[in-house]
């Protein structure tokens, strides 16, 4: 018997804004598909400080469709950041991290 499972295939899980000025917030939009043979539902996406929010896919993504996940970031420090958002679902993998770089000039 086979299980069955719902399975995140992001584009790509880091993304690297290059350079961005302080205190204008950039979004960069996370886009998956669901490569398993279960809807995928996103519990949360949890972003790891204050200076960052996610915006996500709230109804259940079918097999072979997709979804997102928006996230945006307001710097006000000046200098090189990584930051990650904690995505927990019902998936595979239920607790995968997305992450944004750069540097904040």
């Amino acid at each position: 018997m086979t299980l069955l499972t719902a399975e995140f295939k992001f584009e790509k899980e880091t993304h690297d804004f290059g350079k961005i000025p302080a205190g204008k917030p950039v979004s960069f939009e996370y886009k998956f598909n669901n490569a398993g043979d279960e809807p995928i539902i996103i519990a949360d996406v949890q972003p790891t400080c204050g200076c960052s929010v996610a915006e996500f896919t709230k109804s259940p993504v079918k097999p072979g469709e997709a979804g997102t996940i928006k996230v945006t970031f307001n710097a006000e420090t000046k200098g090189p950041f990584t930051k990650s958002f904690i995505v927990k679902s019902n998936t595979k993998t239920p607790v995968k991290t997305l992450t944004i770089k750069g540097i904040v000039e």
